[in-house]
């Protein structure tokens, strides 16, 4: 049988939760979000846990979505359906792995993303969700697809940025370094790669000699403060809106551009603009 896509270890009184699909970057596939979920309830079910941290193996934290399996291919049938196609079928598996990414967020042990690498698409869902981010300076972090094929279902860049800096990470699709993350209050703090594990360790140490259930107070009160601005609705409009976006005229070229040359070819056409996504035609750089 092969290995879960996420496991979790004890030390102490915190759970070392690790995503773990070294191979493809911790890619996410349809068992990554299940096993994430699996493994913080395990980790909240155990009164000796106080502290969760949450990292990548191997050389990054997540790559987002599985872009071979869902894109280049057409995985599990539920993310490029064929035309007409259903919305609300879209939205009931979208929104199933946007609850389960929301378990980070709904757990009652605090939980601390180590980043390292990437933190990107579907990936950067997975960090915000969170309570508190630490990444290496030169990490990156940020969410691609919004310039093709994505929105992103947790909707967590508005209420950690604010709505102009959250404009403008969505209407460019950027990724921004460790550093910068940290400049712009998206993450607690960003460190040189080999401090990464000292600076995690220390925060994790410290709220680790607080009881859980001070913990969880604490955590309850500030999660409901966000829940009070929208969350839920925000949720539901991003993940109604991210089918769209892969079946909109555009997210539908780039399914079949990703299947013609490879999603990597794809995605660097993206991300450079040098694919004209409306006409389904390379830009002419003399025009």
């Amino acid at each position: 049988m092969s290995e879960p896509a996420v496991v979790w270890e004890k030390d102490g009184r915190i759970a070392r939760i690790q995503l773990n699909r070294p191979e493809v970057l911790n890619a996410i596939n349809d068992e990554l979000p299940v096993d994430l979920a699996r493994c913080v309830k395990e980790a909240n079910d155990d009164d000796d846990i106080h502290v969760i941290v949450l990292s990548g193996k191997g050389d990054a934290f997540c790559s987002g979505y599985d872009l071979s399996y869902y894109a280049e291919a057409n995985g599990s049938g539920q993310v490029t359906q064929e035309m007409p196609w259903d919305p609300m079928k879209d939205y009931k598996f979208m929104k199933r792995n946007t609850e389960l990414f929301m378990e980070l967020w709904r757990s009652y042990k605090p939980v601390i993303a180590k980043v390292h690498g990437h933190a990107v698409a579907g990936g950067s869902d997975i960090a915000l969700c969170c309570d508190i981010i630490v990444m290496a300076e030169e990490a990156r972090i940020g969410y691609m697809p919004v310039r093709v094929w994505g929105c992103p279902t947790t909707a967590m860049w508005v209420y950690r940025l604010g709505p102009e800096k959250a404009k403008w990470m969505m209407f460019t699709g950027d990724k921004i370094s460790g550093k910068e993350a940290k400049e712009l209050g998206l993450v607690l703090d960003a460190v040189p790669a080999c401090e990464l594990d000292e600076r995690v360790n220390a925060l994790a140490g410290r709220m680790a000699g607080i009881p859980t259930n001070q913990l969880m107070m604490q955590k309850l009160v500030v999660n409901q403060a966000i829940d009070a601005m929208g969350l839920a609705n925000t949720q539901m409009l991003a993940t109604v809106f991210d089918g769209i976006t892969r079946h909109s005229p555009e997210g539908i070229n780039f399914k079949q551009r990703s299947e013609e040359v490879g999603w990597r070819q794809a995605v660097r056409e993206r991300d450079e603009g040098t694919f004209d996504w409306t006409r389904n035609r390379p830009i002419n750089p003399q025009k």
